[in-house]
């Protein structure tokens, strides 16, 4: 298979913050999937060039081009393509679907109600879900210290959680976790605690699964109220997370890490080249730092997944 084809595509707002969609056209591959408007980026163009030019050819507009939203990598069975979407700081005209295609004005929150394109997925989760992932050290010191630093990270604006702490007793682990989801929901953060599915449910939360468990299961295991994250470090391990329903995974590692000197680094190209299979929100992890973000995003990453850089 070819080089990926350079998709250009718009996130485009109008005054009270709806989104809006494009329905690709009968005659089209993926017909009747919902997206966000754009084209193919010509040889020699930039992508904002490129986005400013298919947006006024397909919907008579004249934009503004902002910010990076994320570059999405994608493998189709007859086409790999490299999705690149950028904000549209501002647009003039009136729009109109001027290739005939069905258009919509949808509110943020119910973008992941339409069917979509694969590489069109992970935008969704981009735009609303949060682009870091703090998992929690083991608490080797006091309680009342790892829950002030769990503050101070939840008052820096960690808004996801996963709680983690290999080889914390349990019954010490319990009151932990009971107190950390209590400030979690205070500050408005998504909770899941790592490999526990019976101490989820019973704190009505989400579960973080590890790579070795995705095998135990055929479906999510738990209710679509409740998220389901995976830790995946193979192919394999993202098809099986995608394949039960989880909400998103965590990747890597991408560079060498104190914490698991043994494992092979994948460095941005192969977490890229992994991505580009499946069209789950993926976290890169692994050495990672708020610096990363940017460059995750670029390679197709919902964001970055640590502990000492987010932690505190």
């Amino acid at each position: 298979m070819s080089g990926p084809v350079e998709v250009v595509a718009g996130v485009i707002r109008d005054k009270t913050g709806r989104i809006l969609l494009a329905r690709r056209t009968e005659g089209r591959d993926l017909a009747g999937l919902w997206e966000f408007p754009g084209g193919k980026r010509e040889p020699g163009e930039s992508p904002e060039a490129a986005l400013a030019r298919e947006l006024h050819e397909e919907l008579g507009i004249d934009i503004t081009c902002g910010a990076p939203v994320i570059a999405v990598p994608q493998r189709y069975p007859h086409k790999r393509l490299r999705l690149d979407v950028r904000h549209v700081a501002s647009w003039r005209g009136t729009v109109k679907g001027h290739e005939g295609q069905a258009l919509v004005w949808a509110p943020p929150h119910t973008l992941s109600a339409y069917a979509m394109p694969s590489a069109d997925i992970p935008v969704v989760a981009a735009l609303l879900q949060p682009d870091r992932y703090l998992v929690t050290p083991a608490p080797n010191g006091s309680d009342a210290a790892w829950l002030e630093s769990l503050e101070a990270s939840l008052t820096a604006g960690i808004r996801r959680v996963q709680l983690r702490a290999p080889h914390c007793p349990p019954a010490r682990w319990a009151g932990l976790v009971e107190a950390a989801v209590d400030a979690c929901r205070r500050h408005g953060a998504e909770v899941l605690i790592n490999g526990d599915i019976a101490l989820a449910q019973a704190m009505d939360v989400g579960v973080h699964l590890r790579s070795a468990q995705l095998a135990e299961f055929d479906t999510r295991p738990l209710p679509k109220e409740q998220r389901v994250g995976a830790s995946c470090h193979t192919l394999d391990d993202l098809r099986r997370a995608e394949a039960i329903g989880c909400d998103f995974a965590v990747l890597g590692p991408i560079a060498e890490t104190a914490t698991h000197p043994e494992g092979q680094p994948l460095g941005w190209e192969g977490f890229a080249a992994l991505r580009e299979d499946v069209a789950l929100p993926i976290y890169a992890i692994g050495g990672m730092g708020i610096a990363d973000i940017a460059i995750a995003r670029a390679h197709g990453a919902q964001g970055i997944a640590a502990i000492r850089a987010l932690w505190g």
